[in-house]
């Protein structure tokens, strides 16, 4: 017979955690994390803080976000669910661990016969 810890362990997947363990039942982020996209790029403002206040998903966004990476970047990484991603960015927002930025784009116009040559190219696959 299993004891009751057994209950929190998968073979294949390791430990369980709940998702709104991981964000204390929060299900909204901060008003700070309002305006995340799956497109809005984070970046580490801090390499060290103060790790006592800091839950271990907050730390591995910090070691992850040393070069910029996409909101749903992040959340492939950690193996969590969007919504779950936004709130600990907005954790991490609101105390200065974290900036954001809309996605990068590009100031070269479009050349739409580059576009057609590729979209026939394709087609013709």
């Amino acid at each position: 017979m299993s004891n009751s810890s057994d209950w929190w362990y998968d073979e294949a997947a390791g430990p369980m955690v709940r998702p709104y363990a991981m964000v204390s039942g929060r299900t909204r982020p901060k008003p700070a994390g309002e305006d995340l996209t799956l497109t809005t790029q984070v970046r580490s403002l801090r390499t060290t803080t103060d790790q006592g206040t800091l839950a271990v998903e907050h730390l591995e966004i910090i070691k992850l976000c040393r070069k910029p990476l996409s909101v749903a970047e992040v959340a492939a990484y950690l193996h969590a669910p969007l919504v779950v991603v936004k709130v600990l960015l907005s954790d991490l927002i609101q105390r200065g661990d974290v900036i954001t930025s809309g996605p990068a784009t590009t100031v070269a116009p479009v050349d739409m016969n580059l576009l057609q040559k590729v979209l026939d190219g394709v087609r013709a696959i």
